[in-house]
């Protein structure tokens, strides 16, 4: 008679065998479950996050856009309501301060008309920003629905885009500026929303096109059009979400130049008027004063160039989360 195994009681085998690995494997698997979050790249139930998501979650732990996102915050907010920090009016000017310097309850001193330079630097950024967001809107939705048009539909659509952005490419910026403005009258920002409007969409379409055309071609469309999806269904359904990434990145850092551009443009005259309150005419009239009164200038000139730079550095983040290849 051989002999039996001395007996154990029930549940001994829990730490070997093939035992002990399925009820490590279903306490791992019970551990995941009551985990808030699972592994990395996973949602709160372990799910995988979507590319949205994802990119979330690495910008809210990326200090660049925490750092430009207060900044950007905080001009939105003056650009809505200037008078919450400067309750004065920019337009009231007193000759005999011409040029003086910080004062008590104008730490910025004055320009050479005898305007307020601090409220001025403050009220100047509903123009810039107000010129930055519209005209990037518009030349995100103009050149996304064109150039996707053209990168889904191809042939003639694709040539007559790509050769109308070829025209538009060879106008140079401030030279159309020029010509273009010259001739304008209104003292409002959307004659200047109109030309970088007019003058910025083929690269934002050139970008959608690409992207579009690489969309179309991943199996989940093929799919679709297998089963009978209309195109619309599936350009706005299936290839547009998945192609607006791009588009997201440029249009979030050409926002800072529109706000360079702008100034460029009312620096030269062409752009804003009196009596429209903006960094550029303000720079320009500090100009002739730099040696006497380097104040007036450095002021509105710092602040244009916070405002650019957080634009770009918020672009740069964005880019950085929603790019699988910068990971």
């Amino acid at each position: 008679m051989p002999e039996q195994p001395p007996y154990q009681p029930e549940g001994a085998m829990a730490g070997t065998g093939m035992g002990g690995t399925m009820d490590l494997a279903a306490s791992e698997a019970t551990t995941l479950e009551k985990t808030p979050g699972g592994p990395e790249g996973t949602g709160p139930e372990g799910k995988p996050r979507s590319l949205w998501s994802d990119a979330w979650h690495d910008l809210r732990r990326n200090p660049v856009f925490i750092a430009s996102g207060l900044v950007i915050l905080f001009l939105v907010t003056i650009a809505i309501r200037p008078s919450l920090i400067a309750p004065g009016n920019p337009l009231t000017c007193d000759l005999s301060k011409a040029l003086d310097g910080s004062q008590s309850g104008h730490p910025f001193g004055y320009d050479g008309q005898g305007c307020d330079v601090y409220t001025r630097t403050v009220h100047g950024a509903r123009a810039s920003v107000t010129v930055g967001v519209c005209a990037t809107l518009g030349v995100a939705l103009l050149g996304s629905v064109l150039g996707g048009l053209a990168g889904f539909f191809g042939r003639g659509w694709d040539a007559i885009l790509s050769r109308a952005t070829d025209i538009f490419f060879a106008i140079p910026v401030l030279l159309g500026g020029l010509v273009l403005l010259s001739v304008v009258t209104s003292t409002t920002v959307w004659p200047v929303v109109g030309f970088m409007v007019l003058l910025g969409w083929p690269q934002i379409s050139r970008i959608a096109r690409g992207s579009v055309i690489t969309a179309k071609q991943n199996d989940y469309v093929l799919a679709a059009r297998a089963l009978g999806a209309s195109n619309s269904r599936i350009l706005l359904r299936h290839i547009a979400p998945n192609a607006v990434a791009p588009v997201i990145v440029v249009a979030t850092i050409a926002l800072g130049t529109y706000i360079a551009l702008e100034a460029t443009l009312s620096y030269l005259g062409v752009g804003l008027k009196p009596p429209s309150v903006s960094w550029g005419i303000d720079i320009s009239a500090a100009s002739p004063y730099i040696r006497n009164a380097p104040h007036a200038l450095l002021w509105p000139s710092g602040a244009l160039a916070i405002t650019v730079l957080a634009f770009i550095m918020l672009g740069d983040a964005v880019r950085d989360a929603l790019d699988p290849k910068l990971r």
